[in-house]
Protein backbone atom coordinates (compact mmCIF):
# COMPACT_ATOMS: atom_id res chain seq x y z
CA UNK A 1 0.00 0.00 0.00
CA UNK A 2 2.76 2.42 1.05
CA UNK A 3 4.34 1.82 -2.77
CA UNK A 4 1.33 2.52 -4.36
CA UNK A 5 1.04 5.85 -2.61
CA UNK A 6 4.32 6.50 -3.30
CA UNK A 7 4.10 5.79 -6.90
CA UNK A 8 0.58 7.67 -7.01
CA UNK A 9 2.63 10.78 -5.09
CA UNK A 10 5.53 10.45 -8.09
CA UNK A 11 3.15 10.54 -10.77
CA UNK A 12 1.59 13.54 -9.42
CA UNK A 13 4.66 15.64 -9.32
CA UNK A 14 5.78 14.31 -12.87
CA UNK A 15 2.51 15.81 -14.13
CA UNK A 16 3.25 18.83 -12.22
CA UNK A 17 6.78 19.12 -14.01
CA UNK A 18 4.96 18.60 -17.14
CA UNK A 19 2.10 20.56 -16.71
CA UNK A 20 4.51 23.47 -16.14
CA UNK A 21 6.84 22.40 -18.21
CA UNK A 22 3.98 22.75 -20.98
CA UNK A 23 2.89 26.05 -20.14
CA UNK A 24 5.98 27.34 -20.06
CA UNK A 25 6.56 26.23 -23.72
CA UNK A 26 3.41 27.61 -24.48
CA UNK A 27 4.07 31.03 -23.05
CA UNK A 28 7.10 30.98 -25.15
CA UNK A 29 4.67 30.04 -28.06
CA UNK A 30 3.15 33.35 -27.18
CA UNK A 31 5.69 35.60 -26.81
CA UNK A 32 7.23 34.43 -30.52
CA UNK A 33 3.13 34.84 -32.07
CA UNK A 34 3.23 38.63 -30.59
CA UNK A 35 6.79 39.32 -31.79
CA UNK A 36 5.83 38.11 -35.29
CA UNK A 37 2.67 40.25 -35.10
CA UNK A 38 4.37 43.76 -34.37
CA UNK A 39 5.20 46.29 -36.55
CA UNK A 40 8.96 46.27 -38.07
CA UNK A 41 9.49 49.78 -36.63
CA UNK A 42 12.39 51.18 -34.90
CA UNK A 43 11.48 50.93 -31.22
CA UNK A 44 9.54 47.46 -31.56
CA UNK A 45 12.81 45.67 -33.54
CA UNK A 46 14.42 46.45 -29.98
CA UNK A 47 11.08 44.90 -28.02
CA UNK A 48 11.40 42.18 -30.17
CA UNK A 49 14.61 40.98 -29.45
CA UNK A 50 14.35 41.92 -25.67
CA UNK A 51 10.33 39.78 -25.15
CA UNK A 52 11.84 36.62 -27.49
CA UNK A 53 14.81 36.13 -25.37
CA UNK A 54 13.27 36.38 -21.83
CA UNK A 55 9.84 35.21 -22.79
CA UNK A 56 11.32 31.69 -24.46
CA UNK A 57 14.37 31.50 -22.06
CA UNK A 58 11.44 30.88 -18.97
CA UNK A 59 10.72 27.26 -20.58
CA UNK A 60 14.32 26.52 -21.33
CA UNK A 61 15.81 27.22 -17.82
CA UNK A 62 13.36 25.27 -16.23
CA UNK A 63 13.68 22.18 -18.20
CA UNK A 64 17.25 22.43 -17.83
CA UNK A 65 16.18 22.95 -13.49
CA UNK A 66 13.90 19.32 -14.20
CA UNK A 67 17.07 17.90 -15.34
CA UNK A 68 19.43 19.67 -12.50
CA UNK A 69 22.34 17.24 -11.28
CA UNK A 70 21.71 18.73 -7.76
CA UNK A 71 19.54 20.50 -5.65
CA UNK A 72 21.69 23.33 -5.48
CA UNK A 73 21.58 23.67 -9.53
CA UNK A 74 17.86 23.05 -9.46
CA UNK A 75 17.16 26.05 -7.38
CA UNK A 76 19.85 28.24 -9.26
CA UNK A 77 18.13 27.18 -12.84
CA UNK A 78 14.70 27.85 -11.35
CA UNK A 79 15.44 31.31 -10.04
CA UNK A 80 16.44 32.10 -13.26
CA UNK A 81 13.81 30.69 -14.85
CA UNK A 82 11.76 33.36 -12.30
CA UNK A 83 14.03 36.04 -13.62
CA UNK A 84 13.37 35.40 -16.93
CA UNK A 85 9.70 35.57 -16.31
CA UNK A 86 9.95 39.05 -14.35
CA UNK A 87 11.73 40.36 -17.08
CA UNK A 88 9.33 39.75 -19.91
CA UNK A 89 7.14 41.47 -17.73
CA UNK A 90 8.64 44.67 -18.38
CA UNK A 91 8.87 43.65 -21.85
CA UNK A 92 5.36 42.91 -22.41
CA UNK A 93 4.41 46.28 -20.34
CA UNK A 94 7.15 48.42 -22.88
CA UNK A 95 5.52 46.49 -25.84
CA UNK A 96 1.76 47.76 -24.46
CA UNK A 97 2.88 51.43 -23.92
CA UNK A 98 4.82 51.28 -27.64
CA UNK A 99 1.76 49.62 -29.35
CA UNK A 100 -1.77 51.58 -28.56
CA UNK A 101 -3.47 49.13 -30.34
CA UNK A 102 -2.30 46.03 -29.01
CA UNK A 103 -3.35 46.88 -24.93
CA UNK A 104 -6.61 44.59 -25.09
CA UNK A 105 -4.99 41.78 -26.26
CA UNK A 106 -1.62 41.77 -24.24
CA UNK A 107 -3.33 41.51 -20.44
CA UNK A 108 -3.71 38.03 -20.99
CA UNK A 109 0.08 37.85 -22.02
CA UNK A 110 0.72 40.19 -19.00
CA UNK A 111 -0.74 38.37 -16.39
CA UNK A 112 0.49 35.28 -17.86
CA UNK A 113 4.26 36.27 -16.87
CA UNK A 114 3.27 37.48 -13.48
CA UNK A 115 1.84 33.97 -12.99
CA UNK A 116 4.78 32.14 -13.92
CA UNK A 117 7.15 34.35 -11.66
CA UNK A 118 5.30 33.43 -8.79
CA UNK A 119 4.77 30.28 -9.30
CA UNK A 120 8.46 29.87 -9.74
CA UNK A 121 9.35 31.76 -6.48
CA UNK A 122 7.05 29.51 -4.96
CA UNK A 123 9.11 26.51 -6.01
CA UNK A 124 12.12 28.13 -5.30
CA UNK A 125 10.87 29.02 -1.63
CA UNK A 126 9.61 25.54 -1.28
CA UNK A 127 13.09 24.33 -2.63
CA UNK A 128 14.98 25.59 -0.34
CA UNK A 129 12.38 25.05 3.14
CA UNK A 130 13.80 21.68 2.88
CA UNK A 131 17.28 22.61 3.72
CA UNK A 132 19.76 22.85 1.06
CA UNK A 133 20.22 26.51 -0.22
Amino acid sequence: MQKQLQNAKNTKVRKREYDLEERTAEFGRRIIRLAKALPNDTVNLTLKRQVVRSGTSVGANYREACEAESKKDFIHRIRIAKKEARETTYWVEMITEANSSLKEKLPELHQESKELTYILAAIVKSALSKGTK
